[in-house]
């Protein structure tokens, strides 16, 4: 018993949960106590949520996430106001953070190499708009001169990493949202000490919640130990705060700004089938070598920035040097919650919207929005072979609820849904048509499109779109279809909770 008692006691989750269960209890405690004594605070609080619906209902932020608000101040008039006031998407909250937040363009003036934005964009106008959108909104061009790799498991993924990570010379940047101690973070961890050794400049951002239970506290101190600049991304402070729901669920790894990693694979052995969840790990990333790379350069740069305080020096010391033969174009970035643009919602909306033959997706969580629901209705009824792919084996019950609950809909509408059998699809891609596909971290969900720090890179016309579409063609093959009998079978009860639990999705 005590061991059992000594292990919750040392498990931050467990710790952090109780605090903000008590913090929760003593503010709804409080309230009632001073309304018992004033009793004109509880019409005051009545009155305050009542504004605070007609509030949400003027304001712009996305639907589904002000009806679940609504709900929740309308269910508790006495509380819920105050609630929202506290920590829902006010600007006060998001002041709080956004300040510290503003990262500046990179400027590729003075680089060797030209951005390929108008470049890709005379040579093929279908995809104008949607290089230019993201150019314009994130700072990130398109490139050309870059070599660029699909991994369909991570394995191969990791395989290549320590290759890359031997041959460097002057710096490595790592941003993940999980690291865990264990075969393929110890390996790699190897070759970091020994590159520190050699004067390679090694930087650490790891999320502080994603890596909660996988790393002990304070490793970012052991890693500085080590030589290694590391820091932990919005450390875990158990207060009720908005900000809490942005985290860094990024990937990526930069080596000496020629070569970059990016896509659905933390540092943990599940990503690599060393250790079994939830049945087989079924995850994808890319590899870029060349001009690409410098988007992803400039990312961790910027939020580096922000994270450490430190004024970074000018990028054309970290940028590439290597020029490789065109593979089509190339465009990574990012997304963030701290502004009113949700730009990785956004390109799969515009992906989804100009499909004219074909749309593949696959996600491991399904969570959406009417937008999205919309636009894959839309693209299947106009004809377009809408396909998305579902894990077989959830890792979060509640979400996975939440995501079957969108099959029926989609179904009747001619999206075809896919679950993949042997166990959990954590892959993150979107496909079309042949020209265009996007590999990344973003998931087909709320917290992705709006909550936290998202990567992905966009391919037009490379070799990579053929890789992603032939991947998925084969995990269809292993994968159920969702069908009228699969979905008769579905108790009814199940269903009817799905579609509650759907109301709070935005808040899951």
């Amino acid at each position: 018993m005590r061991r059992i008692l000594g292990r919750l006691i040392a498990d931050r989750r467990v710790v952090g949960g109780c605090l903000l269960a008590l913090q929760l209890v003593i503010v709804m405690y409080g309230l009632d106590w001073i309304s018992m004594r004033w009793s004109w605070l509880p019409h005051m609080l009545t009155v305050l949520s009542l504004i605070i619906v007609i509030w949400l209902v003027r304001k712009y932020d996305n639907p589904t996430y002000k009806i679940s608000w609504i709900i929740v101040i309308l269910l508790l008039p006495l509380f819920g106001g105050l609630f929202y006031l506290l920590w829902g998407n006010t600007p006060f909250n998001r002041a709080r953070t956004q300040h510290k937040y503003e990262p500046n363009p990179p400027d590729f003036n003075d680089y060797m190499r030209t951005p390929a934005t108008e470049e890709l964009a005379a040579q093929y106008p279908r995809h104008a708009a949607r290089a230019r959108y993201i150019a314009s909104l994130n700072g990130m061009p398109a490139w050309t001169n870059t070599e660029a790799r699909y991994f369909r498991v991570g394995e191969e993924m990791f395989a290549a990493m320590c290759e890359e990570l031997e041959r460097a010379k002057k710096f490595i940047f790592f941003e993940y949202f999980i690291i865990e101690e264990g075969v393929m973070w110890d390996t790699i961890l190897e070759i970091l000490k020994r590159k520190v050794r050699e004067g390679v400049d090694v930087r650490v951002i790891y999320d502080d919640v994603g890596s909660i239970a996988t790393l002990p506290p304070n490793y970012d101190r052991y890693l500085i130990s080590l030589g290694i600049r590391a820091v932990r991304f919005n450390r875990f402070v158990p207060t009720l705060n908005t900000y809490l729901n942005y985290r860094n669920h990024r990937k990526m790894m930069i080596i000496d700004g020629n070569v970059g990693f990016m896509g659905g694979i933390n540092l943990a052995d599940e990503y690599i089938n060393k250790k079994v969840r939830f049945g087989h790990w079924k995850d994808t990333g890319i590899m870029l070598r060349g001009e690409g790379t410098a988007n992803m350069t400039s990312l961790f740069l910027q939020l580096w920035e922000y994270v450490t305080g430190e004024t970074v020096p000018p990028l054309d010391a970290y940028l590439p040097t290597a020029k490789l033969p065109p593979d089509g174009y190339v465009q990574p970035f990012a997304d963030s919650p701290l502004d009113d643009i949700n730009i990785g919602e956004s390109t799969y909306l515009q992906i989804i919207h100009n499909a004219r033959d074909y749309v593949y997706i696959t996600t491991p969580y399904l969570v959406l929005d009417n937008e999205m629901i919309t636009a894959l209705t839309i693209a299947a009824q106009s004809g377009v072979d809408v396909r998305i792919l579902t894990p077989g084996i959830p890792d979060k019950k509640l979400v996975y609820m939440i995501t079957r609950s969108y099959y029926q809909q989609l179904h009747r509408a001619g999206v075809k849904i896919y679950e993949y059998r042997p166990g959990f699809l954590h892959a993150k891609c979107i496909v079309s048509d042949d020209d265009t596909a996007v590999v990344g971290t973003i998931n087909m969900d709320f917290r992705s499109f709006f909550l936290h720090f998202e990567c992905a890179t966009c391919f037009y016309n490379s070799s990579v779109v053929g890789a992603v579409k032939q991947d998925i063609l084969e995990t269809i093959n292993v994968s159920r279809r969702i069908d009228d009998m699969w979905l008769h079978k579905v108790p009814w009860l199940r269903s009817i909770a799905a579609s509650v639990l759907r109301l709070f999705a935005p808040m899951l």
